[in-house]
């Protein structure tokens, strides 16, 4: 019996031209060359346009697209994304400088996640950044930083919802969650808030990410914006904007499929008219990361060796899970399975062979495909790890056994 892996389609959404891959208009093997070195990821910045420009088309004109900086937050990606997306999502001090230094205003930036310390409230309070209140001591911590600094926090609060976005990848929200406050105890965190100098913009509900299912995620909107009318009931001034997150995914791996987003196009367009009419025309952001800048990133890596185990081919190459983590199968998944990989400078042979691609690590678990069919590769080739554009480097334990870090660029 064949101990094969399933072969991925060729991903078509990069051009191949004279044999060799090409990302953002020039070959990989020209980019190698013109990054000076290997490891390397780059991310196409016509590619990371057009996504945006196609979700915008599929969506109402009234919704507004936030793009998560903890997908990636290479600064120059961040930068462009800028130019396409209504607002900025951080989640660390860090982030929130890589915000702040792209020049887009400070109101247009939210700061979400759990244990935020009272130097990165204070840091955001200054900077004018909305702040995402994930618990009681956050609100009285806010309101005591705010009225030391002499300024009024701008805040939204993040509730855990009492549903699940199902098929979802990763849930973040439903049952005891770490993220945000309980549905059930948000009408008295509201009611705090409102007594309290805190400007308070609305609310944020997320459920779950890396969804390839539209007809779940349009019922888990649908379920959010009921959410959001039951717990703004007793409020004594309706929401600014409702940020209701996002969950759209990407495909991985075999016999996945692009996500369809008709059904949730639509069932956007029923709900907006509704909200709008009993919330004062609130305003309606998604929040994306890894749907806006996944399968604009290659991961590109050199073989060093080539060499037979037992009759098993291994390449071995100068990148891997310190860099890739994800593409190890070290990042969530349960049973590993391959990401797309191809030799970029072999794309148009058609002899294959089966072989597994490693990385430089003394670990078994730096592999990045497991015996997957493709053209015979010899040193010096180049292996692309495709669906790369988010949560790669910045995910990875670069620092795992001391090799050199892996370079960014945006092409």
């Amino acid at each position: 019996m064949s101990t094969n892996k399933p072969t991925h389609a060729p991903l078509m959404h990069f051009p191949v031209q004279d044999g060799s891959l090409h990302i953002g208009g020039i070959a990989v093997t020209r980019l190698a060359q013109r990054v000076g070195r290997t490891p390397f990821y780059a991310y196409d910045r016509s590619a990371l346009t057009s996504r945006v420009k196609d979700l915008r088309s599929a969506l109402p004109n009234d919704i507004r697209i936030h793009y998560s900086v903890k997908a990636n937050p290479m600064p120059a990606l961040v930068q462009h994304m800028t130019s396409l997306v209504d607002g900025l999502d951080v989640a660390s001090a860090g982030e929130l400088k890589t915000a702040l230094d792209t020049g887009i205003p400070a109101g247009q930036i939210s700061f979400a996640g759990p244990g935020k310390t009272d130097a990165e409230l204070t840091q955001a309070i200054a900077a004018g950044a909305v702040i995402h209140l994930e618990s009681a001591r956050e609100v009285d911590a806010v309101n005591r930083i705010g009225q030391s600094l002499g300024l009024r926090p701008s805040v939204m609060l993040r509730v855990n919802p009492d549903f699940e976005l199902k098929s979802s990848g990763m849930k973040m929200g439903g049952g005891p969650r770490q993220f945000g406050v309980d549905a059930e105890l948000a009408p008295a965190l509201l009611r705090r808030i409102e007594q309290l100098d805190l400007d308070w913009h609305g609310l944020h509900i997320f459920s779950g990410s890396q969804n390839l299912n539209a007809h779940a995620i349009a019922e888990a909107q649908d379920k959010t914006f009921e959410l959001a009318l039951r717990l703004t009931e007793d409020a004594s001034r309706a929401p600014r904007l409702l940020n209701i997150g996002g969950g759209f995914g990407i495909p991985y791996f075999v016999g996945e499929k692009s996500l369809d987003l008709h059904p949730i196009g639509d069932m956007l367009s029923r709900w907006l008219p509704r909200v709008q009419a009993q919330l004062d025309q609130v305003k309606v952001a998604l929040e994306l990361g890894r749907y806006l800048v996944g399968e604009a990133g290659v991961y590109v890596t050199r073989v060093v060796d080539r060499k037979i185990s037992r009759g098993q081919v291994f390449l071995v190459t100068d990148g891997g899970m310190h860099h890739h983590l994800a593409a190890s199968g070290n990042l969530g998944q349960v049973i590993r399975k391959n990401y797309p990989v191809a030799i970029a400078n072999r794309m148009q042979k058609t002899q294959r062979e089966v072989l597994s691609i490693v990385g430089p690590l003394c670990t078994p678990l730096d592999m990045l495909a497991d015996r997957q069919e493709l053209p015979p590769a010899q040193i010096g080739d180049l292996v692309v790890v495709f669906q790369s554009g988010a949560y790669g480097l910045s995910a990875s334990p670069s620092a795992f056994l001391s090799h050199p870090p892996a370079v960014e660029v945006l092409v």
